[in-house]
């Protein structure tokens, strides 16, 4: 699996992905408003990172570098557990200066036990406009 910075031209994959995997996911959301073009305001003034394998996008991270903040992790359905989203998070990491952190939605029990998993630690859990969700930090 290779990670690199995407292109513009890899758009339409990065769009595909982040409306798969949040459909297959997120189930506490409404998944009928869920557009392909979400991707493009999501990631506004965002780098993006990208695993691919065999020409096929495996997933994305997008990284507000400014402070040193996730804002996006999605992996391909087709490629939940093949070690993409592992691969993108030590991506990441490498990319900024620690700490890094990252938000993610509280009912989203699967992503907490990943990022857990892999080092990250829960700071507080807070709560907007949207569902309730930790901030986590890695150092």
């Amino acid at each position: 699996m290779n990670i690199r910075l995407a292109a513009e031209s890899d758009n339409p994959d990065l769009r595909e992905v982040y409306l798969e995997s949040r459909r297959n996911r997120f189930y506490w959301a409404v998944t009928e408003n869920m557009k392909l073009d979400d991707f493009d305001r999501d990631t506004v003034d965002e780098v993006i990172l990208l695993a691919e394998e065999d020409s096929r996008v495996a997933g994305f991270v997008s990284l507000y570098l400014p402070d040193n903040f996730i804002h996006h992790l999605f992996v391909h359905p087709d490629f939940f557990g093949k070690g993409a989203g592992v691969r993108l998070l030590q991506a990441a990491i490498h990319k900024m200066h620690t700490p890094v952190t990252l938000k993610c939605v509280s009912k989203n029990h699967k992503a907490m036990k990943f990022y857990e998993k892999n080092g990250w630690q829960k700071v507080v859990e807070e709560s907007g406009a949207g569902e309730p969700y930790w901030i986590m930090r890695y150092e």
